[in-house]
């Protein structure tokens, strides 16, 4: 019989496009799930009433509609709603969180990518974050050429991000890497160019002993 595992706990998935991260964020949801853990799922940009409508001005219309400042400060806007109206009230009532992106994907994506100041960046999670903050981060890593392919597979009309050039993709994937090396006690890296099978293996024998251990 399993050990009983710990509430409250709070995982975040980042990647590049294509990466499979949604696929395995409901996997791991189920999965816990039938640990007997109360989990709610929810994403970024969005999860909120408000940080959706913020969502739709973000991942539609131009690339250059909106420059990489500008895309900071609405992720943190949503990110802000979200964590008071879903994410914060879910964790202290005892329930495990997963979030498909959340403060990593805004570091790889607009900063390292998109060249925003890390101290901008640093000076809206201090005070937008208050003291919620992922007690493990899965980083889905993938060849930049095969998650486009993936990517542009799907039926999905939130393309703006996807659109932008090879060369924004690959910095946006070296990135989201520096971030786990950086970070090696919240962050691990997944494979996720293996099997959907393979890889929700990789992130049960990260999960499981992080919920047990706690």
């Amino acid at each position: 019989m399993c050990a009983p595992m710990a509430r409250a706990f709070f995982i975040t998935l980042e990647g590049g496009e294509g990466a499979g991260k949604s696929t395995q964020a409901a996997r791991l949801a189920s999965r816990l799930a039938d640990q007997g853990l109360d989990v709610v799922s929810t994403r970024e940009p969005g999860g909120s009433p408000g940080a959706e409508s913020i969502r739709t001005l973000l991942v539609n219309g131009a690339e250059d509609r909106w420059s990489p400042v500008t895309e900071t400060l609405l992720m943190y806007a949503a990110r802000r709603d979200h964590i008071e109206r879903l994410i914060r009230p879910a964790l202290e009532g005892n329930t495990t969180v997963i979030c498909d992106r959340f403060i990593d994907s805004t570091r790889a994506y607009q900063g390292v990518a998109g060249g925003v100041p890390a101290g901008l960046i640093d000076s809206l999670e201090a005070t937008t974050l208050d003291d919620v903050w992922p007690d493990l981060t899965l980083i889905f890593d993938l060849p930049v050429e095969m998650g486009l392919a993936r990517a542009a597979s799907r039926s999905n009309e939130e393309v703006r991000f996807e659109t932008r050039d090879l060369e924004f993709h690959r910095r946006l994937r070296e990135g989201f890497l520096e971030i786990a090396r950086r970070e090696p006690n919240r962050c691990a890296i997944i494979d996720a160019s293996l099997t959907p099978d393979a890889v929700a293996a990789a992130v049960w024998s990260i999960v499981e002993p992080r919920l047990v251990n706690r």
